[in-house]
This record gives structure tokens, C-alpha cells and sequence, in this order.
């Protein structure tokens, strides 16, 4: 009888098809657990809890009654209402910053290295960081959110969705961002330092506090200049989104700069890419800034 034996030639090729979607799965658990880590650290620590929701809600309410008399919006919104955006983006931006911040301090505990070594690769390390912090933000702004509905402030009605889906981009595009600063570096003061040099004039020149001065040919240098600024900034764009989405019966139109939902979209999205993208190849770049000595 002519029997001969089963080849086994396939056997390589299915193992090296397969080990590109086992080396996946690994990698996405490795960065689910990692941010399961930063869950777990952010609930621990209860001052951090209690200062997240506490502060941004502080200066909302000093900053709301204190010059709600001095002004003026298109739209008849008094203060508490136009600041309401900048207070939801004030929070994402103080819980990116304590998030990322804690890849200094686990560089210098060996955590980093630990899992820097692993076969999952660099990019699981970004996933779960960004991930993590993104998720603590985003139910940090929905949590602060609802009271506001509660006491009455805004109603967002049936663009509750979209309002959730972009505070998720705001919260993805300031976790890259901070992601982009902290891997460089190698002290927690430097970080805090060039976070408040770059994020809070962000926050603070994209419509947050006050509204973007309208171009005109009356208008003064100092103007076009802060216009200039202003429009260039990604978050200017979230902001008119997120005021619009806020208060769906106001035409924000009327006050100048409001650009459409499509152009407000683009550019979330394109930002929270971009963070995103550089983030990568900051980290898969120079090996340097591993190992903290």
C-alpha cells in the first residue's frame, strides 16, 4: 500500500500568519491593563479624586458670578453659561496632565523599563497611557456635566451623543499631548513647567474665557494678531462645537467666528490624530530617553 506521510510544509506559513494577530492581542491586553493601572492609581489617591471635579468647579463658579456683570456675549449667554465649555476642557486638560505625568514617575521606579523590554513592543505603552487618562477625563467632564443639567445651566437635549463623542476627541488629542512632552523628560518639574507654558495659554486663547475678536477692516493690529492665534488653534474649534452642541438654540454665528460643524469636526479629529501620530514616533524614535539615570 502506497501511503505516504502527511507534508507539513503549511504548518510554518499558518504559524507566521498567525503571529502578527497573537502578537496584537497580546499587545491590546498589555495596554488594557495599563490602563486599568491608571484607573486603579487615580482612584487610590482621593485629594486627586476630590481636586479633579472640585477645582475646575471652583473656577467655574468664581469666574461665572464674579464678572458675569462685566460681559457681553452674542447670544444673550451670561458668564457661567459661555464659560461652561472652557470648564469641560479645563478638565480634561488637568487630568492629561496628571495622567501622562506618571510616565516620569514610572521611568524612574523601573515600571517603564519593565514593560519597555517586553515583547509587546512600545506600542502598547501609548495605547494604554492615552487610553487610561482619556477615560479618567471623559468621565470626569460627563460627571461635572450632569451637575450642570441638574442645576439647569445648559440643556443639550438630543446632542447629548455628539457632545459626548467630542469631549472623547478633546480628552484623546490632550492625553497625546502630553504624551508628546513627558517622554523627553526627565524631571516632573520640567513637565509641569513647559504643560503650563504650552497647554494653559492653549486653553486660555481658544475662546474659553473670552470670545474670538471678529476680524474687520476697523480692527487693530493687536487684533489681528490675537485673531490670528486664536484661529490657528486647534481647540478654538472644539470649543464653537462644543458651545453649539451645548446650546443647539443659539446662532453663534451672529458673534463672528463660528465656523461650521464639519470644519469643527475636522479639526478635533485631525488634532487628536496628530497628538496621536507623534506620540508613536516620539516613542519608537531615540532610546535615550528610556531609562531615566
Amino acid at each position: 500500500m502506497n501511503s505516504s506521510p502527511k507534508s507539513t510544509t503549511e504548518s510554518p506559513v499558518a504559524n507566521s500568519k498567525e503571529l502578527p494577530t497573537r502578537r496584537f492581542r497580546v499587545g491590546m491586553a498589555a495596554a488594557w491593563m495599563l490602563a486599568k493601572r491608571e484607573w486603579v492609581r487615580f482612584f487610590r489617591q482621593r485629594n486627586r479624586v476630590t481636586a479633579a471635579i472640585a477645582q475646575p468647579l471652583l473656577f467655574w463658579l468664581l469666574f461665572g458670578t464674579g464678572l458675569n456683570g462685566a460681559f457681553q456675549s452674542a447670544g444673550e449667554l451670561n458668564f457661567l453659561q459661555f464659560f461652561l465649555p472652557g470648564t469641560l476642557a479645563l478638565i480634561v486638560l488637568f487630568t492629561a496632565i496628571f495622567s501622562t505625568i506618571s510616565v516620569i514617575e514610572d521611568r524612574r521606579e523601573g515600571f517603564m523599563q519593565a514593560v519597555l523590554v517586553s515583547p509587546v513592543g512600545r506600542w502598547p505603552v501609548l495605547v494604554g497611557k492615552v487610553l487610561g487618562g482619556s477615560a479618567i477625563a471623559w468621565v470626569q467632564a460627563v460627571f461635572f456635566l450632569l451637575l450642570v443639567w441638574v442645576i439647569g445651566t445648559a440643556d443639550p437635549g438630543g446632542a447629548v451623543l455628539p457632545l459626548l463623542g467630542l469631549l472623547a476627541l478633546v480628552a484623546l488629542a490632550m492625553c497625546g499631548l502630553g504624551m508628546i512632552v513627558a517622554w523627553p523628560m526627565e524631571s516632573t518639574q520640567g513637565f509641569h513647567a513647559i504643560m503650563m507654558l504650552g497647554l494653559m495659554p492653549m486653553w486660555l486663547l481658544s475662546g474659553t474665557f473670552f470670545p474670538i475678536p471678529a476680524l474687520g477692516p476697523d480692527a487693530s493690529i493687536g487684533q489681528w494678531i490675537l485673531g490670528a492665534i486664536m484661529r490657528a488653534n486647534p481647540l478654538s474649534y472644539s470649543m464653537v462645537e462644543m458651545r453649539r452642541l451645548l446650546f443647539p438654540e443659539i446662532d453663534f454665528s451672529v458673534a463672528g467666528f463660528a465656523p461650521s460643524s464639519t470644519v469643527c469636526w475636522a479639526v478635533t479629529v485631525l488634532a487628536a490624530c496628530a497628538t496621536l501620530v507623534v506620540a508613536w514616533q516620539l516613542m519608537r524614535g531615540s532610546r535615550k530617553v528610556d531609562v531615566i539615570v
